[in-house]
């Protein structure tokens, strides 16, 4: 039976219109094989237009339609959904790209884009001729859903998923939820603090009876696919049987003979084996660091709730979907970076919060009372591709050599540190009275009402001096003092040096160093290393990996308003998974024909989905497809050395045909 086919080609008000003869393209596909109808639109994407496609269909009783517009990651869904709105099945429509690959591309030959948009529509008539109705796989969801990570943002969309009425399970790789906003005192824009945001957000999180919290919790395990993933977690005890009273455990803490660097404060303090140093940590519970602990037994003795006897549990759970809201690491810098490591007046921004939190009237560091402080800006972002600075090596730490910036790969700009670090400039100068700020910095980015605080910091008289990216300011000792220099582009490229008894390195975000668990869950990452969204505006929180979805700093820097919102982003679509206990997936995917099959397992090594699994069938073996896991991608169809693969939707026929239709 010949199908009747509908044809539109798109303006785009202009994109493709000003470069490719659109009416010249409809002229050229009006009467291909099966076209009843072709035509042009401003916006093929626009309601009026959507309505009269729909039209178009019932009266016409269209067969199959193609749309020749943008590329198919904008569109492709809503001319589907225009299909079935019309009762057409959204699997006989067929998307052409004529801007990104025609117009765009080739806009300084309209004549050659014209012949190309020609030669492409023909293709997707070709295509949707064989098309064939396909129905949606179905298959059965697990209702709950498993967080991984208990920072703010993964605490905020466990709280939202609980709302929805989902059971979830939150897992904390930490003893202690809150990850790095329970490191903060004061924040900006809000002036609340780490700790009572982190509070309201654990008070209001263990009050639900469908959310189970997992501290001291790491995913070792992962199978399954959409609908249904089994994870295998690892509990550490706290070796600790319950709620320690606080003078027991400051007895407990006080006798404890180890000590460490305290990582809450960022190594400037240590602390002991046994901790709970903090109001901000949650649960309150003290922890033993057992990586670290002798079982000298001096806490035993002290506090009757200690328990070495506990184990390490393996727990499991199955969940319908996988939230990821792992966090960031701040950006450490090498020793030697900007004098990192070499001068002791050298620390991170990270740690200068911390110690402006520790001090109270006076601002002392390494038992120096602190009154001129320099910020490094930019330090491990920005980072200029192929730049060489001066590093001390090891054999220069003890020198007063210069240091400079080292060469790296971080080219983004961390979009936080500017506003944090004018805050907790501003704060320091209100707490401590007689401090001077000197801010280094490549331009400032406080975007939005942040602006505010750059406008008060220079209100208060603090001195900002600007330096080009190959050109940063360099940090060295001279008479038994620090100093940084740099050549200011806003006084004319003046050499200007400024004594610091303090210099701050202001460093931006990085993916988490231990990130086993992107591994486990083949999380595909972006050129900056942080995870990656299918696309940053339709699909904001999606991976590539059906049923994980990703939200936070995880994703790349952002501050805490930014994660809240894509936090709930992700809880809104990570429901959309679970909340009818069915899932409908995408029917391309690959299908086996079992009578040509002779197992060779060379689909399988090509899978990047790990979609393909020998079974036996009759007697035989052969590969099999797991259509829940399967993306359709077609990487196994060309190395079956005997063509027993096929892609439904894309089918040997279907390919021929097009190619047919592009060289005719």
């Amino acid at each position: 039976m010949n199908k009747k086919l509908g044809v539109y080609i798109c303006h785009c008000g202009g994109n493709i219109s000003d470069y490719v003869d659109v009416e010249k393209v409809r002229e050229a596909v009006r009467d291909e094989e099966g076209v009843c109808l072709a035509k042009t639109t401003m916006f093929a994407c626009s309601d009026a237009s959507q309505k009269e496609m729909i039209e178009d269909i019932r009266q016409n009783n269209l067969d199959g339609m193609v749309v020749a517009s943008c590329s198919p990651k904008l569109h492709l869904v809503t001319f589907r959904a225009v299909s079935e709105r019309a009762e057409l099945n959204k699997y006989n429509y067929v998307h052409a790209n004529i801007r990104e690959q025609v117009s765009w591309a080739h806009s300084d030959d309209k004549a050659g884009a014209t012949e190309k948009a020609i030669g492409i529509v023909k293709s997707a008539i070709a295509k949707v001729r064989l098309a064939e109705a396909l129905n949606p796989i179905k298959i059965h969801s697990e209702k709950a859903v498993a967080v991984i990570g208990g920072g703010v943002a993964g605490l905020r969309a466990a709280i939202e998923l609980s709302n929805m009425g989902s059971p979830v399970t939150l897992i904390e790789r930490e003893h202690f939820v809150g990850g790095r906003v329970s490191q903060w005192d004061v924040m900006f824009t809000t002036n609340q603090t780490g700790k009572e945001l982190v509070t309201r957000l654990y008070n209001d999180l263990i009050s639900r009876d469908n959310v189970t919290l997992l501290t001291g919790a790491e995913v070792i395990s992962n199978t399954g696919s959409i609908g249904d993933f089994t994870l295998k977690v690892k509990i550490t005890p706290r070796y600790i049987r319950a709620r320690c009273d606080e003078g027991y455990l400051q007895k407990a803490i006080d006798v404890c003979p180890v000590v460490v660097p305290d990582e809450f404060n960022f190594n400037i303090t240590n602390r002991k084996a046994i901790y709970h140093n903090f109001p901000s940590e949650y649960p309150q519970y003290p922890v033993i660091d057992i990586k670290n602990c002798t079982r000298c037994g001096e806490c035993e003795k002290v506090c009757g709730i200690i328990d070495f006897s506990q184990k390490e549990e393996i727990v499991e759970i199955r969940v319908g979907s996988v939230l990821m809201a792992t966090g960031f690491d701040p950006y450490t810098p090498y020793p030697g970076e900007f004098g990192y490591h070499q001068f002791e007046e050298v620390i991170t921004l990270p740690q200068f919060k911390r110690l402006t939190e520790l001090n109270y009237k006076k601002l002392i560091y390494k038992g120096k009372e602190i009154k001129n402080i320099a910020y490094i800006y930019c330090v491990g972002s920005r980072q200029i591709e192929g730049e060489v600075h001066t590093v001390a090596s090891a054999d220069d730490l003890s020198k007063d050599t210069g240091s400079n910036q080292i060469e790296g790969e971080n080219r983004y700009c961390s979009r936080y540190c500017c506003t944090s670090v004018i805050h907790t400039s501003i704060d320091a100068k209100r707490k401590f009275g007689n401090i001077s700020n000197f801010h280094f910095t490549r331009g400032i980015r406080t975007y939005g009402k942040q602006e505010l605080l750059y406008a008060e910091s220079l209100r208060l008289g603090d001195i900002y001096l600007q330096s080009y990216e190959n050109d940063p300011p360099l940090v060295y000792r001279e008479n038994g003092r620090t100093h940084v220099k740099i050549n200011d582009i806003l006084t004319g490229r003046r050499e200007i040096s400024v004594t610091a008894d303090l210099v701050v390195l202001v460093t931006g975000m990085v993916p988490r160093a231990d990130n086993s668990v992107a591994t486990l869950f083949k999380l595909p990452k972006g050129r900056d290393n942080f995870f990656n969204e299918i696309h940053m505006k339709l699909r904001p929180v999606e991976t590539v990996i059906d049923g994980i979805t990703i939200c936070g700093a995880c994703q790349g820097p952002k501050n805490i308003t930014e994660s809240m919102n894509s936090a709930l982003s992700a809880a809104t679509k990570t429901f959309s998974y679970v909340s009818k206990g069915e899932i409908e997936l995408e029917p391309i995917i690959a299908e086996v024909d079992k009578e040509l099959c002779k197992w060779c397992g060379e689909c399988q090594k090509a899978c990047p989905f790990d979609a393909v699994k020998m079974e036996t069938s009759e007697g035989k073996e052969i590969a099999v497809i797991n259509n829940s896991v399967c993306k359709g991608c077609g990487m196994c169809l060309p190395v079956c050395p005997v063509n027993a693969i096929d892609l439904i939707a894309f089918s040997d026929n279907e390919i021929e045909s097009m190619i047919n239709a592009l060289v005719s």
